[in-house]
């Protein structure tokens, strides 16, 4: 069965780069994240309206890869999670985790007994359809199940180091705009509490040998977590970094478009064109 290169390395002390996916749910898209260098995808299913059946051939799709494939569950339930592990995902990421409790049934969710309460089903997606000897098998998924606890409300804040030392939370996620919804600082990102809240979940991770994680939206952000001791980071949201390029492309051509045209033909054009 496929192994989590981005859990091993992260439990090495090591980072992950990836791609965290909201929108673009194409069949090319996992070669296309492989080709551009990612580490991991990470597809979201809490705000997009993504369903499992999309889901299972989007991990389909990573077979053959080298590329770890995750998703973000709406709620940490176990019908959320089970079945995301069951259709291929490696890793699951859970919105709003607020006490070491909660964190500790999100991993029970994801082991078998007597280890948990993950159902068994074998010879499905998650094993490749593949034969072969079940405590092995369960022995290979439980080292290769990557948790990971987002860390974005005030109640998850106050517990964040005992959520980091629940056995078998691989990372913290912070979820930054809600983490400042919850702390009454909506989008501030350089007041003093959500700085603090930054480090303390760095630090938090840290203790406990696991890893701080954040998606930056842009260069400046990625260089600046990294420098805060952030080891798993996603980068940019897909249809932000298309429209972007798409907007960029859209200007250049239009400024060529006015160098290349004739004064006498700027004059004649109508005044909408000429500011578009």
């Amino acid at each position: 069965m496929k192994t989590n290169r981005v859990k091993a390395a992260l439990a090495a002390g090591g980072r992950a780069y990836g791609a965290m996916v909201f929108e673009m749910f194409t069949p090319g898209l996992p070669q296309i994240l492989a080709n551009a260098g990612a580490d991991y995808v990470l597809y979201d299913m809490e705000h997009t309206g993504l369903g499992f059946e999309t889901l299972k051939t989007q991990f389909a799709l990573c077979r053959g890869l080298d590329l770890v494939p995750m998703v973000r569950v709406p709620r940490g339930e176990y019908h959320f999670i089970a079945r995301a592990l069951d259709i291929g995902a490696l890793g699951v990421m859970v919105p709003m985790v607020g006490t070491a409790e909660e964190a500790a049934h999100i991993v029970s969710c994801t082991r078998y007994p007597p280890h948990g309460r993950r159902g068994a089903a074998f010879g499905f997606a998650h094993d490749d359809y593949q034969g072969g000897d079940v405590a092995a098998k369960m022995a290979a998924i439980h080292a290769r199940t990557m948790v990971i606890a987002q860390i974005e409300t005030a109640e998850g804040l106050a517990n964040v180091e005992a959520i980091a030392a629940t056995e078998g939370v691989d990372a913290l996620w912070l979820g930054h705009f809600d983490l400042t919804n919850f702390m009454g600082i909506p989008g501030q990102f350089g007041h003093p509490d959500y700085v603090a809240a930054v480090g303390r979940i760095a630090k938090a991770c840290e203790s406990q040998g696991k890893a701080a994680a954040y998606l930056a939206t842009d260069e400046t952000l990625a260089r600046e977590y990294i420098g805060r001791g952030y080891r798993l980071m996603g980068y940019g949201i897909d249809q932000l970094l298309l429209q972007a390029a798409l907007a960029n492309g859209m200007a250049a051509m239009r400024a060529a478009g006015m160098a290349a045209m004739p004064a006498a033909g700027m004059a004649a054009m109508p005044a909408a064109a000429k500011e578009s």
